[in-house]
């Protein structure tokens, strides 16, 4: 553990708390204190994986974030966290600053990293993401040799996706959650509805694995993933 650094963004991985790193373990348990997000009303994902590793007595930094999509909010919420991780550190204390999968892959993390990184020293320790973690899970490898995989937010336009999804061997839909049924829509107008596989709460005791084609929901949790394989080199090996 480097000494000079004094704030660590650290990826606790999908949901299994096993698939913690070695290195994030070691940060997490010595850190003096543990900041994570947590919905407005209800429990936090992040800090139930972490839960099995913690020590017990540290102090918590409870980031509350609003589940909206308007910017504003959100953007008060980070300037909050990073004003008491700052005093934390101010007092001569380190740390762990806690994110799901990975802090730079679609992680709340960034949003603290550039609040912080400007006045002191931080690290951030990469995490297993989501897209390992729900290709694992599904068995389903994503590419092979030339082949292009598309990471594509559920919220873009229809239009948009359609482009994305046609230009790509293997995507992975995120941010699935109310925007499935337009989703599906997309699938079924470029016939790849077939090639489709819907999985929640990868690598939790609670996931599920549905073949699109099956899925008669329109609506799904946020810690959701669609992979659409249509494609590519990975179908001759």
């Amino acid at each position: 553990m480097n000494e000079n650094v004094k704030i660590w963004g650290l990826g606790i991985g999908p949901g299994d708390p096993e698939l913690i790193t070695l290195k994030a373990l070691g940060i997490l348990q010595a850190a003096d204190v543990v900041a994570y997000p947590a919905p407005a009303n209800g429990d936090s994902l992040v800090r139930a994986i972490a839960t099995p590793h913690m020590s017990g007595n540290q102090e918590e930094i409870i980031i509350s974030t609003p589940m909206v999509t308007e910017r504003y909010p959100a953007q008060d919420v980070y300037d909050k966290g990073a004003s008491e991780i700052s005093a934390a550190v101010e007092s001569g204390k380190t740390v762990a600053v806690l994110c799901e999968g990975d802090p730079f892959f679609y992680g709340s993390f960034m949003y603290l990293f550039v609040r912080l990184s400007e006045s002191y020293p931080v690290q951030v320790i990469p995490g297993v993401t989501s897209l390992a973690a729900c290709s694992a899970e599904l068995a389903l490898p994503l590419a092979a040799r030339n082949d292009v995989v598309s990471v594509i937010p559920g919220t873009i336009d229809a239009a948009a996706m359609e482009q994305q999804l046609m230009a790509a061997n293997t995507a992975a839909i995120i941010k699935v959650g109310r925007h499935l049924g337009k989703i599906k829509n997309v699938l079924k107008k470029i016939g790849a509805t077939g090639e489709a596989y819907y999985i929640e709460r990868a690598t939790m005791e609670n996931q599920r694995i549905v073949p699109l084609c099956d899925l008669d929901v329109e609506s799904a949790p946020y810690f959701s993933m669609i992979i659409v394989r249509r494609s590519g080199e990975i179908l001759d090996l």
